[in-house]
């Protein structure tokens, strides 16, 4: 179970597709997912998260994003797994506690109840967070909408960014990648 983290734009799906394919040719069985979503009852609930128009108080947004991880894991990566399928999955409990806890201020210990609810204990093999600098969030989002999360102030990145660098340092089996490398290097690494 190999779970991709990291900020918005850090090219989380870009990596997890040349993963998956890396690891399809050496003949191995994935299952490619994501959060909030997987399955199409989360993708409903990704919908309204990420929606700009909607306004969305920190304490319901974390409820959601959790109603999303217990449906996403019992209905797609624990399935997977237990299929003795490889899962990598972009985003998982470390962006909650990157995003709700560092980035919004809600209590640690209230997310980590929460994410052990959700998925039922269930824990990355691996979470590799990708970390770039914020002078290419501007660049990357160039072509594209942002959604609610990605309009957040600048203030709100670097708190949920400094999240991420002390989590990797507290999580166990969980590494540092650096994204502001070209995506070939990133790849390599």
């Amino acid at each position: 179970f190999i779970v991709f983290e990291g900020p918005d734009r850090g090219g989380k799906s870009t990596q997890a597709l040349l993963l998956v394919k890396f690891l399809k040719r050496l003949g191995h069985k994935v299952v490619s997912t994501r959060e909030p979503g997987g399955d199409e009852v989360a993708e409903k609930i990704r919908k309204i998260l990420l929606d700009p128009k909607n306004k969305v108080s920190p304490m319901t947004e974390l409820m959601l994003y959790e109603a999303s991880r217990a449906q996403h894991t019992q209905n797609v990566i624990i399935p997977a797994l237990e299929s003795g399928a490889s899962v990598v999955c972009e985003r998982y409990t470390l962006s909650t506690c990157a995003y709700q806890g560092y980035g919004r201020g809600i209590d640690m210990d209230v997310i980590n109840k929460l994410n052990d609810i959700a998925t039922l204990n269930v824990k990355p093999d691996l979470n590799l967070v990708f970390l770039m600098s914020d002078k290419y969030f501007a660049k990357r989002g160039e072509n594209t909408t942002p959604d609610r999360l990605e309009q957040e102030a600048e203030s709100f990145r670097l708190k949920m960014r400094q999240g991420y660098t002390e989590l990797a340092q507290k999580v166990p089996n969980t590494t540092i990648i650096d994204a502001d490398k070209p995506v070939e290097l990133v790849h390599a690494d």
